[in-house]
């Protein structure tokens, strides 16, 4: 909008610029130069377009006997070195040369072919041709450089950011794959021999069972994408159901509903909404002693909306959040959206983030 506002601003000051120093001159010259002053309005979005009307302008006004150096015509020559466009700028600049004379001639005032030429020479001096398409294309090339460096700074932290997601990945590797096999091999042994021996399982010893076979399969997830940038994330909306089941096969009455569709959610998006279900459902199972807990998921044009209630026992003011809670909220975060996490007033607690599309 700034950039808009600043090309209206200067091809408004050059057109008066040419009507001031034009003067006196007929009304139609003063047409002219001021079309050829407003035109450079589009010379960011359209410089060619530009250069031909300004040349065209330029042939206009000399016809009229206004005998005025084409400005506008230079600074759509620097609009267009500026584009990278050498050939076009070259060859219009050229005709231009070439038939500003014929222009004198047919102007009402009487001159001789010199006449005309010495006139040309004047209002279209190579050396300010020369001038301006070399600073349009001095600053193309540091315009270029300039990206250039910034893609090197890009690909140098993106291949550091590699780097650490590999070491974070072995790490991870290292210091919990063995933890958690174990677990879940003694849990499952465990439940092995219980039902080979006909006893009742323990159904603390079922969810630890669960729990591990769960954790060991997002660790795996985890670390394939830490390894692997490129890959789709591992969960997504349309894992949430599984969550949901997950919970009421633990005896939570957990319910889902889904409003809406998107055809275009961000990958970004998909996990954090997939994660504040998850990390909300494992809070309400392990700290709410609740019986039920609803997830809402709502489709708008913007964003996605995600809501977890339960009617556990909290109640009161917003307690200290945990790990948990600061995790979501920092996810939510970093996608430029908002988390409320608070106890509600029939009681329970209520986790809400909404989830913008569009991705600032």
């Amino acid at each position: 909008m700034t950039r808009r506002w600043l090309d209206r601003a200067i091809a408004a000051g050059v057109a008066v610029s040419l009507v001031v120093a034009a003067h006196p001159a007929t009304a139609p010259a003063y047409v002219l130069l001021a079309a050829s002053g407003l035109a450079l309005t589009a010379r960011r979005t359209a410089p060619r377009t530009v250069l031909v009307v300004t040349g065209l302008l330029a042939l206009g006004y000399q016809a009229t006997g206004a005998a005025v150096p084409v400005i506008a015509f230079l600074f759509a020559v620097y609009a267009t070195m500026r584009a990278g466009h050498r050939l076009f700028t070259l060859a219009g600049s050229v005709l231009l040369i070439a038939t500003i004379p014929l222009a004198a001639l047919v102007s009402p005032r009487d001159l001789t072919a010199y006449e005309a030429f010495t006139q040309t020479r004047d209002v279209l001096q190579i050396a300010w041709l020369v001038a301006a398409a070399a600073a349009g294309e001095a600053l193309r090339q540091a315009e270029r450089r300039a990206d250039e460096a910034e893609r090197t700074k890009e690909e140098a932290a993106r291949r550091r950011a590699n780097e650490e997601r590999l070491h974070i990945a072995r790490e991870l590797h290292d210091s919990l794959t063995h933890q958690i096999s174990v677990i879940k091999l003694q849990a499952e042994v465990a439940v092995h021999l219980a039902q080979k021996k006909g006893e009742t399982v323990p159904e603390p010893l079922l969810a630890i069972r669960d729990a591990g076979r769960e954790a060991a399969r997002e660790l795996r997830a985890t670390l394939e994408a830490l390894r692997d940038d490129d890959k789709s994330p591992p969960h997504g909306i349309s894992d949430v159901p599984a969550l949901v089941e997950r919970a009421r096969s633990t005896g939570l009455d957990a319910q889902l509903t889904i409003e809406g569709s998107h055809d275009a959610v961000p990958a970004a998006v998909e996990r954090t909404a997939y994660r504040i279900v998850q990390e909300s459902l494992t809070n309400v199972a392990r700290h709410a002693s609740a019986a039920s807990a609803h997830v809402h998921i709502g489709y708008r044009q913007d964003a996605v909306v995600v809501e977890v209630a339960d009617d556990g026992k909290a109640t009161g003011p917003t307690p200290e959040p945990g790990v948990g809670l600061l995790g979501m909220r920092e996810r939510v975060t970093a996608l430029g959206g908002r988390l409320q996490a608070a106890p509600r007033s029939e009681g329970g607690f209520r986790v809400q983030a909404e989830l913008p599309v569009a991705q600032p």
